[in-house]
């Protein structure tokens, strides 16, 4: 493992690239082949009373979290260096951003990595709508949205470290208010998430009798770990601008990869994000041609357009206040077991089915 470590730290930059590139692949073919979607299980357990995509995509927070709690547990990555695991808990930014991704991604058809596959696959209706998102996003950022997200944050986060605690992680928490060690905390607290969320998943017989949707949370799942696993890998304490650890998230990659394609020579090689993105979209690029499902297509009418790009400005705006998508946050982020991510995912599915019923209406 050191050595493997040293080889990795050595040429960080390349194994960032090069590994975003093949975990977006992987990840944009999953999608692509098996219909993986949140926005789509919300979806589908609203209107049909199907749960199967819903839980295929807890079933893949859930791998995610017991895996990279193992990867931390074994030293591998550090996840507390995460931009998940602050000691300040913005709660207004989780809840209103999350809301706020959750309407937008009915409005747009997908969440943002449902999007990208479906650029991938052919349609013209995603690409603008990333466009829109990913300017919306680095508007969001530091640009005309900047100073008002700011403020709000500002004004509302919550600085855990008054009370005693280090992190937002639960293991964390759980620790301060039980006084446990940290290692039993860890254990409680990933039974918690990764069993309570397992358990609900496998609990219904048409999930579990449905190789595709349980295949499919599973490589997801796999593909985050994967991420975490490499980012940690690469991570140099001793490196000028050391690289916090990573992995798959979607709103703020897509607004930096605008970016890096209008400056790629000043920027220079791509960072895991932009990496990840393109990958996603060959992925799928790649999943779609395969299976003879690549098809361009296009806006039906003004009303389709309008609402897409209203989703688009939702998701940008949302997926920077909760920092990070229903991948992001929903997996990623939950994997850390962060408080921000539970109450993100939370807030979408609300926003989502809140999405869902504003669609009804205006249809």
């Amino acid at each position: 493992m050191n050595e493997l470590r040293d080889l990795l730290t050595a040429n960080a930059g390349a194994a960032l690239a090069w590994g975003g590139l093949v975990l977006g692949f992987v990840f944009g073919a999953i999608v692509q082949r098996t219909n993986f979607c949140a926005m789509g299980g919300v979806s589908d357990w609203q209107t049909f009373g199907d749960t199967r995509r819903l839980r295929a995509w807890l079933l893949a927070a859930a791998v995610a979290t017991l895996l990279a709690q193992v990867l931390d547990a074994g030293g591998v990555v550090t996840l507390e260096r995460s931009m998940y695991l602050s000691a300040r808990l913005n709660w207004t930014g989780h809840l209103v951003g999350g809301l706020l991704f959750g309407i937008g991604m009915v409005l747009a058809g997908g969440c943002t990595s449902r999007n990208l596959v479906r650029a991938g696959a052919g349609d013209l209706r995603a690409g603008l709508t990333l466009i829109v998102l990913g300017i919306t996003a680095f508007a969001a950022i530091g640009g005309a949205f900047g100073p008002l997200r700011a403020s709000i944050e500002t004004a509302t986060a919550v600085d855990l470290a008054r009370v005693g605690v280090a992190s937002q992680s639960l293991t964390a928490l759980l620790s301060r208010a039980s006084g446990s060690a940290p290692d039993t905390a860890r254990i409680a607290a990933t039974a918690l998430v990764a069993g309570g969320l397992a358990l609900w998943c496998l609990s219904s017989g048409a999930f579990r009798r449905s190789p595709v949707h349980v295949l499919s949370g599973i490589g997801v799942g796999v593909s985050i770990a994967a991420g975490w696993a490499l980012s940690g890998l690469t991570y140099d304490d001793l490196a000028s601008q050391p690289t916090i650890p990573v992995s798959l998230t979607f709103v703020r990659p897509v607004g930096d990869s605008i970016d890096w394609l209008q400056r790629a020579t000043a920027l220079g090689a791509p960072g895991f994000g932009v990496a990840s993105v393109a990958g996603t979209l060959l992925g799928a690029f790649a999943a779609a041609r395969a299976g003879g499902r690549f098809r361009l297509s296009t806006f039906a009418d003004t009303g389709d357009t309008l609402r897409h790009l209203a989703g688009a400005v939702l998701m940008g705006l949302g997926g920077v206040m909760a920092l990070g998508c229903t991948i992001g946050q929903g997996v990623t982020g939950l994997s850390t077991l962060s408080l921000g991510a539970i109450l993100t995912l939370v807030a979408i599915i609300i926003g989502g089915i809140a999405g869902l019923r504003l669609i009804d209406r205006i249809a």
